[in-house]
């Protein structure tokens, strides 16, 4: 019992190896684990305690218990029994697709990279890149939305920016929970999006159970009260304009809505640009009909550390203005009270009226539109006036204008030189000509969604001034 027993070296490191991991999981990770939670809980509730609407129970759960509550959802089980039996696969084989389709789609939640990352990187880059205006004609109104309603901000989608610019502005009164697509699903970023509450969804699938998990994920997220932010066009606008919507994760807010367990509230968001960082790649993708956007992450931060040590020798002052207008909230409830059989088809173009309607006017956009109207070439002098004119029209319609503080003469100044820097004007002999007319187009088409808006409310045989 007390002899002497020898080992080979390698086999006592492996039985010390084993019994360390035994050790760690069953005692040290634990203990660890419970640390880092109350630690967590603590600063939760500090947050909560600042923020508008508190950070919901349901975003603060496990990914783990989030996913398993989707995968054993009755929905969903009865989905997985229809793809089994479709498909002709054993139940448990089915169940793992289920449970495959969950882990991609169920966000893991981190408040401390939510706040102490994310939102100073999101403020930090904004300010970096633009000049960041915030339009909100009537302010109390969201604050006015009452605590248990879902919201649901609805947004134009311009750029990839629009996801940084709204989670800074809006982190001061709560968190939100975006829809992303596969673009996003490439390391390291996908960890930091799902550390954000991010969800990934997959486009154009028509595979029926990855559908029902997506659906019963966002049905439940609602339910529990996550706010959200969702573009409704479903990808970037190719032309400039806000599109038109796609209904699948409308018609499952809508669904979740009518049985009447929680309220839920629609903010239109309009969101615009002096420039919009991926223009050239969007008019490309128009003109080939190509929508692929490949690019290489070494060009990318060639392409960043060139903007940093240009800003920092003063060489460089950014791409302009950024404008975020948010409008008026919309309570579902009225609307299914006036109609209890409203469509997704309906809701949605509601929505995107609504949010057309404080897409913010900015000076290049304006400038833009106003050398379009006016025709190309034309005389430098008359530029003031063409542009003058149009700024009165848009006013007159209650067009939501971010043009900033600067005098109009400097106003003016800076957006044709934004237009000659790029490439997009050019001088010839004291007249302005265009050298990029699908760049420029791209430019002027916020603008110009609003002058075709106006044009065809006005009555036939009158002008938009009477």
């Amino acid at each position: 019992m007390f002899g002497t027993v020898e080992l080979p070296v390698w086999l006592l490191v492996l039985i010390l190896a084993f019994a360390a991991v035994t050790f760690a999981s069953h005692f040290l990770f634990p203990s660890v684990r419970w640390f880092f939670r109350r630690r967590m809980e603590r600063a939760v509730g500090e947050l909560n305690r600042r923020l508008h609407r508190p950070i919901e129970p349901f975003k603060l759960l496990e990914r783990h218990d989030r996913i398993q509550q989707i995968i054993y959802d009755p929905q969903v089980l009865s989905a997985t029994l229809d793809h089994a039996r479709a498909e002709g696969v054993p139940r448990n084989v089915a169940f793992e697709s289920a449970r495959r389709y969950a882990r991609e789609i169920v966000p893991g939640f981190s408040a401390s990279v939510y706040f102490g990352f994310s939102v100073r990187a999101a403020r930090w880059l904004s300010r970096l890149l633009y000049r960041v205006e915030v339009i909100s004609p009537d302010e109390s109104a969201l604050q006015t939305v009452e605590r248990e309603a879902t919201v649901v901000f609805v947004m134009n989608h311009r750029s990839n920016m629009d996801y940084v610019l709204v989670t800074w502005l809006v982190s001061n009164r709560m968190t939100l929970s975006y829809a992303v697509g596969e673009w996003a699903r490439v390391w390291p970023l996908s960890w930091l999006i799902r550390a954000m509450g991010a969800y990934f969804i997959r486009r154009r699938t028509p595979n029926m159970l990855y559908r029902r998990v997506l659906e019963r994920y966002v049905q439940t997220a609602t339910a529990e009260g996550v706010a959200q932010a969702i573009f409704p066009e479903g990808h970037l606008s190719l032309t400039g304009r806000v599109g038109q919507a796609r209904l699948g994760l409308l018609s499952y807010i809508l669904a979740e809505a009518q049985k009447g367990a929680r309220p839920v509230v629609f903010v239109p968001v309009g969101l615009g640009y002096d420039r919009v960082l991926e223009d050239k790649l969007l008019v490309a993708a128009e003109e080939t009909g190509v929508r692929r956007f490949r690019t290489k992450l070494s060009l990318i931060m060639l392409h960043v550390a060139r903007m940093l040590w240009r800003r920092l020798w003063g060489r460089w002052q950014g791409f302009g203005a950024a404008a975020v207008s948010f409008g008026k909230p919309i309570p579902l409830a009225p609307l299914l009270a006036r109609d209890p059989d409203l469509t997704p088809e309906a809701l949605g173009a509601h929505l995107m009226r609504d949010v057309r309607q404080v897409v913010p006017v900015l000076p290049v956009p304006l400038v833009a539109a106003a050398l379009l109207r006016a025709g190309l070439p034309i005389d430098a002098s008359e530029v003031a006036p063409a542009v003058a004119a149009l700024r009165a029209e848009l006013e007159a319609t209650g067009a939501v204008l971010a043009l900033g503080a600067l005098p109009e003469a400097d106003m003016l100044s800076g957006a044709l030189d934004a237009l000659t820097d790029r490439g997009l004007l050019a001088k010839d002999n004291g007249a302005l000509i265009v050298t990029d007319p699908a760049l420029l187009a791209f430019q002027a088409a916020p603008v110009q969604q609003i002058q075709d808006a106006t044009a065809a409310k006005t009555p036939q045989g009158q002008t938009a001034e009477t």
